[in-house]
């Protein structure tokens, strides 16, 4: 898992420890001291510490002005055990959704687990985001049924082409316009 790192094309477009309205504005990283584990793993350590002792994000791109945000996930996304959105919702989302972001694309391939508790979180997200949308791409199979089982599919987008988009070869713009036609479709 140590050699697991969040995608670095974009760096030289975006980088949330250099963004001032970003929560990890100033944030410093190494790139030599392994300090975060996920369950006594060690992982790379550009990835995001943002309360949760199993979930790891990464802020890959923001643009205030399309107001939407792309973040990487990594890891156990454990609501029912160590309450995982809550963390996600108040420590990172709330920082972007005050700053006008009120689209979010989570990448989810290397989210290994989901374990569900209530959904009052993301139902709270979702009316932060009224005009918006929470999309969930890359998102392996067992973990949207548990999406599916907990009910959290009402409030984030995924299936069809959401669930094994090709990213990596978009540049920020370009994945946002892909998935903003596919949200137009679904919701219009």
């Amino acid at each position: 898992m140590q050699d697991l790192e969040p995608f670095y094309r974009w760096r030289d477009l975006y980088r949330s420890e250099e963004d001032d309205l970003s929560p990890f504005f100033e944030r410093e990283y190494s790139e030599f001291e392994y300090t975060h584990t996920i369950y006594n793993y060690a992982i790379h350590p550009q990835w995001d510490e943002f309360g949760s002792p199993t979930l790891y994000i990464k802020i890959l791109f923001v643009d205030y002005d399309k107001t939407f945000a792309v973040l990487e996930m990594m890891g156990e996304w454990n609501d029912a055990i160590t309450n995982d959105i809550m963390f996600l919702k108040r420590n990172v989302i709330e920082a972007l959704v005050e700053n006008g972001i009120t689209k979010f694309i989570l990448i989810g391939e290397n989210i290994l687990n989901f374990h569900a508790s209530d959904d009052s979180y993301y139902e709270e997200w979702f009316q932060d985001v009224e005009d918006g949308w929470i999309v969930a791409i890359n998102f392996h199979e067992h973990v949207l049924e548990e999406f599916r089982k907990s009910n959290i599919d009402y409030y984030l987008n995924f299936g069809g082409e959401l669930d094994n988009m090709i990213w990596r070869k978009f540049s920020p713009m370009q994945l946002y316009s892909q998935i903003q036609h596919t949200m137009q479709h679904r919701l219009g």
